[in-house]
C-alpha cells in the first residue's frame, strides 16, 4: 500500500535538532565574550516572541563563561513595523523591558530567525527610544537569506537555505528548526 500526503499537507524537514543548537548557543556565548573583551559591557535584548527565550539561554551560557550575568531585556516591536498600519489592523503588543541603562553598553539584539532584516531595523528603532548605546549587535540562531534590507547578523547559529516560499520555524520541546 502507498500513502500519498493529503492535498494541502504540509512536508517539513528538520533542519537542527536539540543538540545542534546547544552547540550554537555555545559557539555564539563564546563569540559574544570574545568579540566584546570579556562581555563586561554587553547587555541582551531578545527580541518577542522567538528571541527572548534564545537571549535568555545566552545570558546563562555567559554567566558559564565569563562568571557574570549580562542584563537581560525584552523588545516588543510591534508598533515599530513599517507595515504596522497595512498588516495588523489589531495588533497584539507584548511588553518591553529594558531595565537599565543602554547609554555606554553593547547591546547584542537576539532573534530566532533573520529574514528579510525588516524586523531588525524595527528592533533597532525600537531599542534607541531607550537611549543610545555604545553599539548594536545581531545574534540569531537561524540566517536564512533573503534580506530586502542590508542587515548582517554578527553571531549565527546556522546559515540555512529557503525559498522565500518556505516557513522557518524554531520549536521548543522538543528543540528543534523545521523548514516547511
Amino acid at each position: 500500500m502507498v500513502f500519498l500526503p493529503s492535498v494541502g499537507a504540509v512536508s517539513e524537514r528538520r533542519v537542527l535538532d536539540e543538540g545542534d543548537i546547544a552547540r550554537a548557543l555555545r559557539r555564539i556565548a563564546g563569540e559574544i565574550a570574545d568579540k566584546t573583551k570579556g562581555a563586561s559591557s554587553v547587555a541582551l535584548v531578545g527580541i518577542r516572541r522567538g528571541g527572548v527565550p534564545l537571549a535568555t539561554r545566552l545570558r546563562a551560557l555567559l554567566k558559564e563563561i565569563e562568571g557574570r550575568e549580562p542584563p537581560l531585556g525584552t523588545l516588543d516591536i510591534t508598533l515599530y513595523r513599517d507595515d504596522a498600519a497595512t498588516a495588523l489592523p489589531n495588533p497584539h503588543i507584548g511588553p518591553s523591558a529594558i531595565d537599565f541603562d543602554v547609554a555606554g553598553r553593547t547591546l547584542v539584539l537576539v532573534d530566532d530567525v533573520l529574514f528579510t532584516g525588516r524586523t531588525v531595523r524595527a528592533a533597532i528603532d525600537a531599542v534607541l527610544d531607550y537611549g543610545r548605546p555604545k553599539a548594536i549587535q545581531l545574534a540569531v540562531l537561524v540566517d536564512r537569506g533573503h534580506r530586502e534590507l542590508p542587515v548582517q547578523a554578527d553571531y549565527v547559529g546556522r546559515v540555512v537555505q529557503t525559498s522565500e516560499k518556505e516557513h522557518v520555524e524554531v520549536r521548543s520541546d522538543p528543540d528543534e528548526v523545521v523548514i516547511r
